[in-house]
């Protein structure tokens, strides 16, 4: 029997490296990015359980679903942070350049006690 490529591998491979490298993009773009290609390779690595010997390309699978998780990962790091940052300088002196730079200095002082 002849073999096919497995369906959206490349893809899913894409999608995973996208997914780190949008990463710093406020965490709102990587995030989507990275959960469809893990949906997307969690259908493929299906497909590819049922029947292995009919299709290749289940390392590219393999390969995007760890970059997608990765990004995940980062995306959600990088999210926490800027909301950290929020909580900690408040909205409004991210706004307000003057306002921020008395929340550093007082973030500055607040660090050298």
């Amino acid at each position: 029997m002849e073999k096919h490529p497995l369906q959206n591998a490349t893809l899913i491979l894409v999608l995973g490296i996208l997914s780190i490298v949008t990463c710093c993009c406020y965490g709102v773009l990587g995030l989507p990015i990275g959960i469809v290609a893990l949906v997307l390779a969690n259908k493929s690595t299906k497909i590819y359980a049922e029947n292995p010997e009919l299709y290749t390309g289940y390392n590219n699978v393999k390969t995007g679903k760890i970059l997608a998780i990765i990004g995940i990962v980062l995306n959600i790091i990088f999210l926490a942070y800027v909301f950290w940052i929020i909580s900690m300088i408040g909205w409004e002196a991210l706004q307000d350049p003057e306002m921020l730079q008395e929340k550093l200095q007082e973030f500055q002082k607040m660090q050298q006690v």
